[in-house]
């Protein structure tokens, strides 16, 4: 406002029939509904802003770590895998509604390639099985006489996360999601420990948690998602730039089917040695003892 100009909620000459007291209460009310005089934590849109992305970052490190710590969390085993691998009656009701529409529409090549998928999920149910008796497993293994060691932590979502978080579940050990918001995100799955479950922003955050704590890696099958974890954990045990883990890839045939890792050594691009940074695994019991083994625990 200009100094010769007159703000009009307030009481002149040219604005008489407005009270001193209700111009002052007015302001007074506007003063305390003010964003500005909004708490700077407590202010959702300040904090929400552009240039507030490195506050928002330091506040994900920091409220996992400071959680994990007050539960006595001392080291985990990651479990990822493809949240499209479901329980076996789950995957059967799926191929049966493919087929149905399939039957509907005989001619149409998506409904041929949704029936064809449905049968490839089903196939690997027994990945979501082996998925929660290694959650299982490890669990009942480690989390004795209020010790917190080798907790198993996954994504939070569905499928062979899912399956994970369950076999802790099942026997009352505690578990870590480490959730994702995403446009189509579903939400954690239901069998994360409720104070240990995480949603976050920054997908730099979330992998840094991963590998923090992590005494070791499992890689169910699945998709980009998995396959953006394995490599950016093998890419930091290759550099030595994080704790020297097992990587173990649940399922050979799976994998070697998917990604030639010795095509990559034949080519050059890493060295021979760099192929031993990886394990196969065929059965909870065969991951679990990789895990064992390479930290003395037998």
């Amino acid at each position: 406002m200009k100094p010769h100009e007159v703000n009009p909620a307030l009481p002149n000459e040219a604005n008489p029939e407005l009270p001193d007291e209700q111009a002052v209460e007015k302001n007074r009310r506007a003063i305390l509904e003010s964003h500005t005089y909004r708490l700077a934590e407590l202010d959702i849109d300040f904090l929400g802003r552009g240039e507030q992305r490195p506050v928002r970052m330091q506040l994900e490190l920091q409220k996992v770590e400071t959680s994990l710590r007050e539960n006595n969390i001392h080291s985990t085993v990651v479990v990822f895998g493809g949240t499209q691998i479901v329980p076996h009656d789950q995957a059967e009701s799926r191929l049966a509604g493919a087929k149905r529409l399939l039957a509907r529409n005989p001619e149409d090549p998506r409904a041929q390639r949704s029936v064809e998928r449905a049968e490839s999920v089903l196939a690997k149910t027994r990945f979501y099985d082996d998925a929660l008796e290694f959650g299982r497993l490890v669990s009942a293994t480690c989390q004795t006489n209020g010790h917190c060691d080798f907790v198993i932590a996954t994504g939070g979502g569905p499928g062979i996360m899912e399956a994970a978080n369950r076999g802790a579940f099942e026997i009352g050990a505690k578990s870590i999601g480490l959730n994702i918001e995403l446009p189509h995100e579903q939400e954690p799955n239901p069998y994360i420990t409720p104070e240990l479950c995480f949603q976050f922003s920054y997908f730099a955050l979330r992998k840094f948690h991963f590998v923090l704590r992590a005494a070791a890696l499992v890689v169910f099958p699945g998709g980009f998602g998995t396959l953006d974890e394995l490599f950016n954990t093998l890419t930091l045990r290759q550099t030595d730039r994080m704790q020297d883990i097992p990587i173990i890839l649940y399922g050979e045939e799976y994998w070697t089917k998917l990604i030639n890792f010795k095509g990559l050594a034949d080519e050059g691009v890493i060295a021979d040695e760099h192929l031993d940074l990886i394990n196969f695994a065929e059965t909870p019991a065969e991951a679990w003892s990789i895990i064992s083994e390479f930290h003395s625990l037998s």
